[in-house]
């Protein structure tokens, strides 16, 4: 599967309006820029927003990172683990070239599984207030993603594409596809994965409508089993105004498809 870069989609620019807010801002107050423009402040509106009484009920995979099993293997554990694996295919782990792969593979899985360290609503916590009278929706379309099946541990990788129709306020167009990462590098199921970068968005920046498409290859499909490599996986959910209104469907896929593709 062919990859692009991320690529955001707003509607025709729209005169700025000064908001104000309670959270105190995070960046000097507006000031003009050289050509004419005002500069926007951003809000940091840390979880919980308000009083104990009136706090946001969010899912446990939004307000937190994945609680570590207890008691976690030690790194000497989790060393001779792959030196086992290693044996069990059928090579010896004390070779020249495999004696240093548990360090490597060790080292890869702090990498390629870092979304057990990570919180969703801290990721999206930090929102913009100067959207004037715009609209419509925001569509991040193409963000790459590397994930691993729970399955079988195999990589699947693709593409994600969010589109959400904000309410008042905007969060930076980075979050999304750092959200995306945040669920994409856990063990996964593509369905579980699309599902959860919506509902962190619904619960965390309350939009009007939410889509959220992913479409991926999986290595557990195309190098083993029925090995089909080049077969594609394609999951959605719609949220809000994507689910109740057909034309915003149709506008989002059009918008992620594209006349070039």
């Amino acid at each position: 599967m062919g990859m692009r870069r991320p690529v955001a989609a707003h509607g025709p620019n729209l005169p700025k309006a000064r908001m104000t807010d309670a959270a105190a801002p995070v960046t000097p107050p507006a000031s003009g820029r050289s050509n004419g423009e005002t500069a926007m402040d951003a809000v940091v509106r840390p979880w919980p927003k308000s009083s104990s009484a009136e706090q946001p009920v969010l899912s446990d995979h939004v307000r937190a990172a994945p609680a570590p099993v207890v008691p976690k293997p030690s790194r000497e554990q989790a060393l001779a683990a792959v030196r086992t694996l290693i044996a069990y295919a059928g090579d010896d782990p004390d070779r020249e070239g495999l004696r240093d792969t548990p360090k490597r593979v060790i080292d890869a899985y702090e990498e390629l599984y870092s979304g057990y360290r990570e919180c969703p609503a801290d990721v999206l916590e930090r929102t913009f207030g100067e959207i004037g009278s715009y609209d419509d929706f925001v569509l991040v379309r193409d963000i790459a993603f590397n994930s691993h099946c729970e399955h079988h541990m195999m990589p699947f990788t693709g593409k994600a594409h969010i589109a959400y129709k904000p309410v008042d306020r905007v969060v930076g167009l980075s979050k999304l596809a750092r959200l995306v990462d945040v669920y994409a590098r856990r063990l996964q199921t593509q369905e579980h994965m699309t599902s959860q970068i919506a509902t962190a968005i619904e619960e965390i920046l309350k939009p009007s409508g939410i889509a959220v498409m992913v479409e991926a290859e999986h290595m557990c499909m195309s190098l083993r089993g029925v090995e089909k490599p080049g077969s594609s996986t394609i999951t959605t959910q719609f949220i809000g105004s994507f689910r109740d209104n057909p034309d915003d469907q149709v506008r989002f896929i059009a918008m992620v498809r594209g006349s070039d593709r």
